[in-house]
């Protein structure tokens, strides 16, 4: 469960690292996944997520992260934009990784 101050924190542009307890056979371990949030879909309510993408070995990567669900382990936002003046941003899917941080004034 996430606290009420990261979600707030979550938003288009940031850049965040995503903790999720996975397991595996019969143990369990914690895997990081970083990234871009493109979207927030629903609010802080009962089903809200957000989607974060990154590119990994030159292949763009998107997952959809619930907001309320045991699996995650914590969140960290590692940076937040200057200036969005958009709700979502799919429109990066096409740019580099050079583009998108001209583009958010990173």
């Amino acid at each position: 469960m996430i606290d009420s101050e990261i979600q707030k924190k979550i938003r288009p542009g940031a850049r965040v690292r995503v903790w999720e307890r996975i397991k595996e056979g019969g143990k369990e371990r914690e895997s990081a996944f970083e990234g871009i949030v493109l979207a927030r879909q629903h609010g802080s309510e009962a089903g809200g997520s957000f989607t974060v993408r990154a590119m990994i070995h030159e292949v763009g990567v998107e997952k959809v992260f619930p907001l309320h669900t045991p699996t995650l382990a914590r969140i960290q936002v590692l940076s937040s934009p200057k200036k969005v003046h958009k709700g979502k941003l799919y429109y990066l899917r096409g740019f580099s990784n050079r583009k998108i941080r001209e583009r958010l004034k990173a």
